[in-house]
């Protein structure tokens, strides 16, 4: 665990990321953001998970489909960070977890933008020195991120590092979802010529994976 997480609040034995929303009774809601840190890690370039200040490299944790499409809604973290995220974290490290409905506090909304109801089983790491942010035009209303080109990308699969094999399942059963998600928000035909664009172009970044 690096020295960053062990400096958060730990609450049942699980360290509390920055960005997590507590709710009334004072407990926190791991699936829940607080706008408030949102706009903090943003102004302040602060870590995602940590809250302490990021460097120069910027480490995205993301799915495969992030990859494709370049956007995905969370800010960026350090490097250790983000390898620790992908290895604690029961969604990213098990590919046979789901999200949890049941049970979710009053006044919840879904995440920005458009979101796959799947575990893709592998996370990668998005290593960067630049990102920006757009309005979301789909789901509620929010911030999206643009990633900037990659220096590094790591991919990890039940914790370990993913094979290639394995990351290209995950995109490849994905990108049928993402196509129907375009179709379905309505999204010009160009888009999707666009789609297969990108996907042509994150297979050439995945051959030289960490």
């Amino acid at each position: 665990m690096p020295l960053r997480i062990r400096k958060l609040p730990v609450f049942r034995g699980y360290p509390v990321p920055f960005f997590v929303d507590y709710l009334e009774n004072g407990e926190p809601e791991f699936r829940a953001m607080d706008p408030s840190k949102y706009r903090r890690c943003h102004r302040e370039g602060l870590c995602w998970v940590c809250g302490e200040p990021l460097g120069k490299y910027l480490a995205f944790v993301i799915g495969p489909m992030c990859a494709v499409n370049r956007i995905t809604s969370e800010l960026p973290n350090h490097r250790e960070c983000a390898e620790w995220s992908v290895k604690a974290c029961p969604f990213l490290s098990m590919p046979k977890a789901r999200y949890r409905d049941a049970g979710r506090p009053d006044g919840f909304k879904e995440p920005t933008g458009v979101c796959l109801d799947r575990n893709p089983g592998v996370a990668l790491i998005w290593i960067t020195r630049s990102y920006s942010l757009f309005p979301a035009q789909h789901g509620n209303a929010g911030y999206l991120v643009n990633l900037g080109y990659p220096e590094e990308i790591l991919a990890f699969c039940e914790g370990r590092k993913a094979t290639h094999e394995e990351i290209m399942h995950s995109i490849d059963t994905g990108i049928p979802l993402l196509r129907d998600a375009s179709i379905n928000a309505g999204e010009p035909a160009e888009s999707l010529v666009e789609l297969n664009k990108k996907y042509d172009e994150v297979k050439v970044l995945i051959e030289r994976v960490a």
